[in-house]
């Protein structure tokens, strides 16, 4: 294969550094000394290549050499390249929250967003952020779901998490609990349903999705002696899905329905509630779960744990999750581009099909 025809077939994924005194650039460079990481993807850190040469020599990892750039189309499709959002000295404060490691992930995170959009790289894994720090003028979001959600100009969107076939999603995200119930309406859960019955067709080429919804009170509301909202809310938007061709089942206790591992019926799981879908699934995925973003018409993923300040530079962080989150993005994209052929082919077929009815 001739270089640019490589370069060319290749999915190019672009890193947001996160906080740079969490573990980012340790779970970072221990992904990229697989070298053979670099035969198939086409990779660029947004980030700093000062901070990068810090961790790289605080790790004794001489292995991975940063390529600088200062755009993503200059990228050396072979070897991992980085963009930097600042080129001065920085402090780097390990384990603790400091406003200019705040700044400087809002501006990975800005730069690598902007890149996305207009097609300079194909998939965005962001690497974990301080929701403390980086709020800002400029930041005003519970985290990086909203933020993307509101960059790519879409009403709603859908927190999922992943781990091979378990995903499970949030109808609510970063709220605190005593505004779950008032939040949750028949029309905000119908959209979420559709939202990851759409996803799981073209992201993760699942034909025919079969959905599950977890009651938001204990027992699904016990007929309504401890809560009207399953019976109420709940049932009423799976009732709708349904008829309109989603095969959306439930409420189910939460309890139960995970305990008994009913779960692996299912392709996609909604909980109604952060916590309700997270513990679950970090008590099973914790070093390997994926946070996707689903409803975006961009590519987006991140390992579905946060900065790890109390790791931070003793190098114990595992970079399983993150490693898994630049995989899981470039499977996405691929299958979404292999449903827009299908999509574009059966457009094709069926134009023909009518020619041949109107001669």
């Amino acid at each position: 294969m001739d270089p640019q025809t490589d370069k060319e077939s290749r999915i190019r994924i672009g890193i947001s550094h996160g906080d740079i005194n969490g573990i980012s650039y340790e779970i970072i460079i221990k992904t990229f000394q697989d070298q053979r990481l670099f035969e198939n993807y086409t990779i660029i850190v947004y980030g700093s290549s000062k901070v990068a040469s810090y961790y790289r020599k605080l790790m004794e990892v001489n292995e991975v050499n940063f390529n600088i750039i200062r755009k993503a189309e200059q990228a050396h499709p072979r070897r991992p390249n980085i963009i930097n959002v600042v080129e001065e000295e920085v402090r780097i404060d390990m384990g603790n929250i400091t406003q200019v490691a705040g700044e400087l992930a809002y501006k990975a995170l800005e730069m690598a967003t902007e890149d996305l959009l207009k097609g300079s790289i194909d998939v965005l894994v962001t690497a974990p952020i301080s929701k403390k720090n980086i709020q800002s003028a400029n930041f005003q979001f519970p985290g990086h779901t909203e933020y993307l959600a509101n960059r790519c100009k879409v009403e709603d969107s859908l927190m999922l998490m992943v781990n091979r076939d378990f995903r499970i999603g949030v109808v609510t995200g970063h709220i605190p609990l005593m505004k779950v119930s008032g939040s949750l309406t028949k029309e905000l859960i119908l959209r979420k349903i559709k939202i990851l019955n759409n996803s799981l067709i073209q992201d993760f080429g699942i034909i025919k999705p079969r959905i599950a919804l977890l009651a938001l009170n204990p027992h699904a509301g016990d007929d309504g002696l401890i809560g009207a909202e399953d019976q109420q809310i709940i049932k009423p938007a799976i009732d709708d899905a349904f008829a309109g061709g989603i095969l959306a089942f439930g409420p189910y206790p939460a309890d139960g329905f995970l305990g008994a591992a009913s779960f692996r019926e299912f392709d996609g799981i909604l909980a109604m509630y952060h916590d309700q879908g997270m513990i679950p699934f970090k008590l099973v995925s914790f070093d390997e779960g994926v946070n996707f973003t689903a409803g975006l018409p961009v590519v987006r993923t991140s390992p579905a744990h946060g900065t790890a300040f109390d790791i931070a530079g003793k190098n114990q962080a595992n970079p399983q999750a993150f490693r898994n989150a630049l995989f899981q993005g470039c499977d996405i994209y691929t299958n979404r581009m292999q449903y827009r052929e299908l999509l574009k082919h059966g457009m094709k077929t069926s134009q023909k099909e009518n020619d041949i009815v109107q001669e």
